[in-house]
């Protein structure tokens, strides 16, 4: 793929997070790009506003003739009518995972892969090697709120990049420094059993470099499968692991903390971001960014300027009266994780979660795990679930979440019912939660809970 030469690249499905990435990387490089998603949202609007053309009509007569290279993501039906047209009319067509492992093969790679976590260590590595001054090139699979984006480029021939398991795409890739978080079943529509997905962490395990580093979770269960000799632990606060936090200090939703281990120490770090996962999350990235040669006094400089990212762990409002956080959680492990972080943050405030299933499929799988992890709030709100790819499975519906949690106080509302909720409630702490198009209703909450005050007052 010569990006010199390249005239058009057209995307179906180019408002994915991992897709726009790809979208924007094509642009910086000069490359005219244009695309298709099935609705408009927040990303599409900005990538329009970027000057890419994107239109939402599945239809022959929108697409883009001129394409030389089309990119689409394995989240678009093969009954598309764009994509069937372009295979059909003998256009180069890969998938998005190609086009990643394309660009990045010849750049210093660090992946982040894992069922949870990715995303927010995968950002908190590459704003630190940006603030740094280390530089590199970011792949992000969700928005960086310090730039507003999940791309940038740099002249430093690094990139960190999100590896997604789903449709096995993290398997293209061919890390230098190779991060793993977790290993828990999910996307079991695609692997079919645990044990299929548990067996794709491993083989990402052995596509690290020769001199590479696997970097993974202190205490995953399928470690001793590892296949890359080179291998670093990390902890939230397990000595026993290569790299660990210590010293952990929560005051007003955010946290001070040290890292030790075989790579450094990096003393008295500011995290401005709620959840003591994300202390985990930051322990992390320190690693990775200490393997890399940052020093550790670079590193401390820059955490406090980290302000997070879009949907993970989101204080969307934080006053006296509301705490409102905005999460993409759609597992059980991930919103277990973030109702325990509110309520310790917050132990004297009632607790109230909205949240959007995600998959037919998932919420069948999974939905022992997700009605333990709703029991932990006071109040729960579920809307339908959010079908993406999916059609109907006949018996599964959000009923099947509540009638399995013990706790009685749950309704299923509307995303209108969901809004009357909090426009008479008015909840001291309020979460919305889910992968779907939960985030729709974000700024209308946001306006109820904390009204905007009128100009001259």
């Amino acid at each position: 793929m010569n990006i010199a030469t390249l005239k058009n690249v057209y995307f179906i499905g180019i408002g994915g997070i991992g897709m726009s990435a790809i979208a924007r990387y094509f642009k910086s490089h000069g490359v005219p790009v244009s695309g298709y998603d099935r609705t408009p949202t927040p990303l599409t609007a900005t990538l329009q506003d970027e000057g890419i053309t994107v239109q939402f009509e599945d239809a022959v007569d929108r697409l883009d003739r001129e394409a030389e290279l089309v990119i689409y993501t394995p989240a678009i039906p093969e009954t598309n009518s764009q994509l069937s047209w372009y295979r059909e009319n003998g256009y180069t067509v890969i998938k998005r995972s190609d086009a990643l492992q394309a660009i990045t093969q010849s750049l210093e790679a660090v992946t982040v892969a894992g069922t949870h976590g990715k995303t927010t260590i995968s950002t908190m590595i590459a704003f630190l090697l940006r603030e740094t001054g280390y530089g590199c090139n970011a792949f992000l699979g969700g928005i960086a709120l310090n730039y507003n984006t999940n791309y940038w480029s740099s002249l430093t021939p690094t990139a960190v990049i999100e590896a997604d398991e789903y449709d096995r795409s993290f398997l293209k890739l061919h890390p230098d420094l190779a991060l793993l978080t977790s290993t828990d079943a999910d996307h079991l529509d695609i692997y079919g059993t645990p044990e299929a997905m548990e067996d794709a962490f491993v083989a990402y395990t052995g596509n690290v470099k020769p001199n590479g580093t696997l970097l993974y979770k202190h205490g995953l269960s399928l470690s001793k499968r590892f296949q890359t000799p080179n291998q670093l632990t990390y902890a939230l606060q397990n000595d026993a692991a290569d790299v660990y936090g210590a010293n952990i200090v929560q005051k007003d939703g955010a946290y001070h903390f040290d890292v030790f281990g075989t790579l450094g120490v990096v003393s008295d770090i500011y995290l401005p971001i709620g959840g003591m996962h994300n202390v985990e999350n930051a322990v992390a990235a320190t690693a990775a960014a200490l393997k890399l040669g940052v020093a550790p006094a670079a590193i401390a400089e820059a955490f406090p300027k980290f302000q997070g990212i879009r949907r993970r762990f989101e204080y969307v409002v934080r006053n006296e009266q509301h705490v409102y956080i905005d999460d993409y959680a759609h597992h059980p492990e991930e919103l277990t994780a973030l109702i325990k972080s509110a309520r310790h943050l917050f132990p004297e405030r009632r607790c109230v979660v909205a949240f959007q299933p995600h998959l037919f499929s998932r919420t069948r799988d999974l939905a022992d795990g997700f009605a333990a992890a709703l029991d932990l709030a006071d109040e729960v709100l579920l809307l339908d679930i959010y079908p993406a790819r999916e059609l109907p499975i006949p018996g599964v519906t959000t009923q099947l979440l509540a009638d399995r949690m013990s706790n009685p106080a749950v309704t299923i509302l509307s995303k209108e019912g969901l809004l009357e909720y909090v426009q008479a409630a008015k909840p001291a702490l309020f979460i919305t939660a889910g992968a779907g198009d939960i985030d729709t209703l974000v700024s209308k909450i946001k306006s109820i809970l904390q009204p905007a005050v009128p100009d001259g007052h």
